[in-house]
C-alpha cells in the first residue's frame, strides 16, 4: 500500500503551482514599484531589495537548520518581502527592513509550520512590529514629486484637521503624495489588481467589498458628524487599494467561503473606519485586516460548506 502525502487545507484541485500563483503576484506588484521609483527615487529600490533578501536568506536558513527541503524556490517568501517594502516609508533605514523580513519570515511564518499555517498576514505583522519599535522611523513620510521632501500623508493631514489636503486626481495617480512605497497611487495598485482577477489568482469578492466598505462608511462616519467624510477619498488614500488586492486576499489568512469572505471584508472595511475616525492612528488598514485574520477559523466555522451527500433534515 502507497504512503499518502498528507497536505494542509485548503485542499484544492488545480493546475497552478504555489510558485505560479507567487509569480503572478510579483507581477501585479511591479506597476506600484516601478511607480515608486518614479515618485520616491531609486531608493525605494534599495529598501525594496534588503527587505526581499532578508526574507529569502531567513527562510533559507531556516530550512537549512531545521533540517527541511528547500522551500525559498516556492517565491512565497520573495512576495512577503515585497509585501513588507510596500507598506515601508520610502526614507526608512535599512536595517529596519531587513529587521522586518526576519521577523515577518521567522516568528510570523516559520514558527506555525510555514506557509499555509501562518495565522496573520507576515507583511502586515512585520509592519505592525516596526511601527511598535520603530515609530518615528516608521512614520517620516516623504512627499513625493520633483523635491522630495518631508510631510504628512491624507489621512494624517486629515487627521490634524485639514479637510481633504490633496485633489483627488492625485490620490488616484499618486502624484505629490506622501505614504508608503507601494500604496500611494491607486492607478497603479488598481491595474495589479485587475490582473490577479484576470489570471484568477484571486476573486473580486474581497477586494470589492473591502474597498466599498471603507467607502461607505468612511462617508458615514466623521469627526464632524454623520454624512459628512468623503467616498473617493476614503478609497484612495492610505493603502485601502494595497490592502484590499494584496494583503486581505491571502489564501492562508482569509475565509474560504464567498460568504465568508464577504463577512471578513466587511469587519476589516468597518474596523480600518473606525481606527481612522476614533483611534490615535491615522490609518486603520493594518491593524483591521490583522484582527479579522485572527477571526478568520470563526468565520469559517460559521459558514462551513455543507458536505456532499449529506441530507437535509425535515423540520
Amino acid at each position: 500500500m502507497e504512503n499518502l502525502s498528507v497536505s494542509y487545507a485548503p485542499h484544492i484541485r488545480t493546475s497552478r503551482y504555489i510558485s505560479t500563483t507567487m509569480r503572478d503576484v510579483i507581477i501585479a506588484l511591479l506597476p506600484a514599484l516601478i511607480g515608486s521609483v518614479f515618485f520616491f527615487g531609486y531608493r525605494t529600490l534599495l529598501v525594496t531589495a534588503i527587505s526581499i533578501i532578508a526574507c529569502v536568506l531567513s527562510e533559507y536558513i531556516w530550512d537549512k537548520l531545521t533540517k527541511k527541503p528547500n522551500t525559498t524556490k516556492d517565491l512565497s517568501c520573495v512576495v512577503t518581502g515585497l509585501l513588507l517594502a510596500m507598506c515601508l516609508p520610502p526614507s526608512v533605514p535599512c536595517y529596519i527592513a531587513a529587521v522586518g523580513g526576519v521577523f515577518a519570515i521567522i516568528i510570523v511564518k516559520c514558527f506555525y509550520g510555514g506557509l499555509g499555517q501562518n495565522i496573520v498576514n507576515p507583511a502586515l505583522a512585520a509592519r505592525a512590529f516596526l511601527l511598535a519599535c520603530w515609530p518615528v522611523a516608521m512614520t517620516n513620510w516623504t512627499v513625493n514629486g520633483i523635491d522630495a521632501l518631508s510631510g504628512p500623508t491624507p489621512l494624517a493631514a486629515i487627521k490634524a484637521g485639514t479637510i481633504n489636503p490633496a485633489p483627488h486626481i492625485d490620490l488616484f495617480l499618486g502624484t505629490n503624495i506622501g505614504g508608503s512605497i507601494g500604496e500611494v497611487s491607486a492607478l497603479l495598485l488598481l491595474i495589479g489588481g485587475i490582473y490577479l482577477v484576470a489570471r484568477k489568482v484571486i476573486t473580486p469578492t474581497i477586494p470589492l467589498t473591502y474597498i466599498l466598505t471603507v467607502g461607505i462608511f468612511g462617508f458615514i462616519f466623521t469627526k464632524a458628524g454623520l454624512f459628512k467624510g468623503d467616498f473617493a477619498y476614503s478609497i484612495l488614500s492610505g493603502g485601502v487599494f494595497l490592502a484590499g488586492f494584496f494583503m486581505a486576499t491571502d489564501y492562508t489568512t482569509s475565509p474560504l467561503t464567498q460568504k465568508g469572505q464577504f463577512v471578513y471584508a466587511l469587519g476589516a472595511g468597518l474596523i480600518t473606519v473606525i481606527i481612522r475616525v476614533w483611534g490615535s492612528y491615522p490609518e486603520g488598514v493594518t491593524y483591521a485586516i490583522l484582527i479579522m485574520n485572527i477571526i478568520t477559523p470563526l468565520i469559517d466555522k460559521v459558514f462551513v460548506p455543507k458536505k456532499f451527500g449529506e441530507a437535509v433534515k425535515a423540520k
